[in-house]
């Protein structure tokens, strides 16, 4: 905390201009929420200033709509245990579609780990996009607007043992997110809004944007997604969070601060937007410093350009905004029939 602090200081903050502490309360793993809940509620004393508990999955939400112009989207959120199409109606933000098992990354990550070579998992699947010589049929299960990832996982791996890891690890890929682009799609369509957030740590992923982006276009709705650094966890996302709930009276008691491993997004009152204008309180804008010693950059997406493969495939030379091929057009000319159809 000492060390915290004397940074702090170095960048112009005194412990006197510190309002609250926020810290995040859930979901995640207990271990680790409890360490950082006891910290923050040891501030939280020592400085006589409220404690915020955030919910991590909003905290992603709302960083990815500060960074960005989105203003209602539908979001799609994916990280490493968590998928989830949320959008925010009635005070609460709703989930209208989840997995019923495990998140999507997981597998995936799994798969990577039996190549030997040390480099990161990007550029791992990287790789795998590159080398991939044909799509292989794995379970497709949408279940309503509901998601299932551990056959898909279960069939990848015994894919393994007939067939290239590099087109497991393609055929996963391109299985899954066209999975939960269908149910982003199926939402938007639901709720008629015209906008789409990417948000979590596997948003990182160009393949991902490139279709949701696709869909977008199709739609005629609009694509947003922040800058790299906040798709995965981040301590920006939970102190911008915990500023809008502060600003807003939503703090917590000692008694309260209790860790929450199963918090979900749906359990959360939200009490910063203003109903009908959809403006947050604070309004913020992304060129402000916060005190955090650092003007945040602002953009949300970057110039693009196209280039092709050897078998004809387009793919970025830069990031952010996608253009999508889909599961039936990146199979044709695969050597496939299958056309990855969901089950009765």
């Amino acid at each position: 905390m000492k060390r915290l602090l004397a940074e702090a200081k170095e960048k112009g903050v005194k412990p006197s201009d510190i309002d609250g502490i926020a810290f995040s309360q859930g979901p995640g793993l207990g271990p680790c929420l409890r360490t950082v809940a006891t910290a923050a509620r040891m501030l939280s004393i020592s400085l006589g200033v409220p404690l915020i508990g955030v919910n991590h999955c909003i905290a992603h939400i709302e960083i990815g709509i500060w960074r960005t112009p989105a203003t209602d989207p539908v979001v799609l959120y994916v990280s490493g245990a968590n998928s989830q199409v949320i959008s925010y109606m009635g005070g609460r933000y709703r989930v209208f579609g989840e997995t019923l098992d495990i998140g999507l990354e997981m597998p995936l990550i799994n798969l990577l780990g039996e190549l030997t070579c040390r480099t990161p998992e990007g550029q791992r699947l990287k790789h795998m996009q590159k080398n991939a010589k044909k799509y292989i049929h794995l379970p497709y299960v949408v279940k309503g607007m509901d998601l299932s990832f551990s056959g898909l996982s279960t069939a990848a791996s015994e894919a393994l043992k007939k067939a290239p890891i590099e087109d497991v690890c393609y055929s996963y890929q391109e299985t899954a997110f066209a999975m939960v682009v269908e149910v982003a799609e199926r939402a938007l369509a639901h709720t008629g809004k015209k906008e789409v957030l990417l948000a979590g740590g596997v948003g990182a992923n160009t393949r991902l944007r490139e279709m949701l982006n696709d869909m977008c276009e199709a739609r005629g709705a609009k694509f947003y997604v922040p800058e790299k650094r906040f798709m995965g966890d981040n301590g920006t996302m939970i102190a911008y969070t915990g500023l809008l709930m502060y600003k807003s009276g939503n703090t917590l008691s000692l008694e309260d601060s209790r860790v929450n491993p199963s918090y979900r997004t749906d359990d959360v009152k939200v009490t910063w937007i203003q109903e009908g204008k959809m403006k947050r309180v604070p309004e913020i804008s992304p060129g402000t410093s916060l005190k955090l010693g650092e003007m945040l950059d602002n953009g949300a997406e970057a110039i693009v350009t196209w280039k092709k493969d050897l078998k004809g495939r387009k793919y970025l030379l830069r990031k952010e905004s996608r253009k999508l091929t889909g599961i039936k057009k990146l199979m044709k000319g695969s050597g496939s029939k299958e056309t990855g159809q969901k089950p009765a």
